[in-house]
């Protein structure tokens, strides 16, 4: 009741007021109309009265709108803006027309746009933006504008879009998207799929072409052949693994994390140990293990050594590197990722106890795992979990008792969908 009477008030105060010099304001078939159009604008000016619902600045030369823009007409129903030079739409610009069910931004050179603003239009009917310089719109853009009918993002410049763009959209019954130089890679697959079966009208669907790769330059995208594609999928093994190895304290602990998809995905890091986070975008090394040029390194051969064929290298693994290693794997199509645990521990230190009840309430279940040439291959999607004991220098007592209930004797690669490892370090 009391936004009501606020907003009985704005309009009472809309009708003292003056129209702004520079523009024509008056009714017409029940609108109230504020034309402001070819005025030679460089601002949106002050003083329109608040009833305004139709308001034309088209054909001036308004280089961007700032947050609050058109805080003064809050019942606004249609905003003509084409025309203009406007290349940021700030955000905040557009949020307060909630009434607004006409926007037309086309003929500008947007490439900044707030998006979220969006959000706040949930009766927006027609959405104008073709021939803007726009590269990208988010997944969610136009999740709020269910009775959105038209929208037009032609002529522009995007690449992609993302899958599910258009998802929200149940009330769209037209839209262009033609002329735009797209990518024809895995990622715009979808919007073929999209486009043969949808009954929304798409005009001009052979200038819905291929601008990338150059064997494809010029295909409609209704006619791009299969692509290979798959979303990534990741293995995480690691060495040492052989049975019954004995090394010193500060050996090499290598991960690897074999990685498929089409296209190639890119590999990171994701390492949480005792110090903190640390991410890795892998390669970080050449072969040579020294550092990348231009990464970020505290020595020219970093800590945590990330090569380009998928292995990562951590050259005097000791307390201070426990932790889980993940490696994640991207591409256009989606993601994967796959863990470790890793922990050294000297008997009775304590390690055994924690990690080792997670790895036998797995074995119970009996689940399991498989080697391949001494490399531990996980067949769930669940952390591996790896323990590397630490004998204690003359303490033959170090190893597991052989033949008690429950345990494992020494050396024992023990199979679940939890990976316990131990391998009985010497120390010297």
């Amino acid at each position: 009741m009391q936004e009501l009477h606020l907003l009985w008030w704005a309009v009472l105060l809309g009708l003292a007021q003056a129209c702004p010099e520079p523009c024509d304001c008056g009714e017409k078939y029940g609108f109230q109309i504020a034309d402001c159009a070819y005025r030679d604008l460089e601002a949106v000016p002050p003083g329109f009265p608040a009833n305004v619902t139709t308001l034309s600045l088209s054909a001036n030369r308004l280089p961007g709108l700032p947050e609050g823009a058109f805080r003064e007409v809050p019942l606004l129903q249609s905003l003509w803006l084409a025309h203009n030079e406007i290349r940021t739409v700030a955000a905040g610009a557009l949020a307060s027309l909630s009434h607004l069910k006409s926007l037309d931004l086309s003929h500008n050179l947007i490439s900044d746009f707030a998006w979220s603003d969006l959000h706040n239009l949930s009766g927006l009917q027609l959405l104008k933006m073709d021939s803007n310089e726009l590269t990208f719109i988010p997944r969610d853009a136009f999740r709020s504008l269910r009775a959105l009918r038209s929208l037009q993002l032609n002529h522009n410049r995007l690449h992609t879009l993302a899958e599910g763009t258009f998802a929200q959209l149940t009330a769209l019954s037209h839209l262009q998207i033609n002329d735009n130089p797209f990518d024809c890679t895995c990622s715009i697959v979808w919007l073929k799929t999209w486009a043969l079966a949808t009954a929304v009208s798409i005009p001009e669907q052979d200038n819905i072409a291929c601008t990338s790769p150059h064997v494809l330059k010029g295909t409609p995208l209704s006619r791009l052949p299969p692509l290979p594609c798959s979303a990534p999928s990741v293995q995480l093994s690691y060495q040492p693994s052989q049975d019954g190895a004995e090394l010193r304290p500060g050996f090499v602990l290598a991960l690897h994390c074999d990685v498929d998809g089409q296209p190639a995905p890119q590999l990171h890091w994701h390492i949480q140990i005792p110090s903190g986070i640390v991410e890795i975008t892998s390669p970080n090394v050449g072969t040579d293990g020294r550092a990348l040029p231009g990464t970020p390194a505290a020595s020219s051969q970093p800590r945590f050594q990330a090569f380009a064929n998928g292995s990562l290298l951590i050259p005097d693994f000791g307390k201070l590197e426990e932790g889980t290693y993940s490696c994640l794997a991207t591409n256009e199509l989606g993601s994967a990722e796959s863990s470790v645990d890793v922990a050294l521990a000297t008997p009775g230190e304590g390690g055994e106890d924690t990690l080792g009840r997670r790895f036998h309430g797995k074995a119970v279940e009996g689940k399991g795992c498989y080697t391949v040439d001494n490399e531990v291959q996980p067949s769930g999607p669940e952390d591996n979990v790896v323990i590397i004991y630490l004998s204690r220098a003359g303490n033959p007592e170090a190893a597991v008792a052989e033949g008690v209930p429950g345990q494992l004797p020494p050396g024992l690669l023990l199979l679940g969908q939890s990976l316990l490892l131990l391998l009985f370090l010497t120390s010297f």
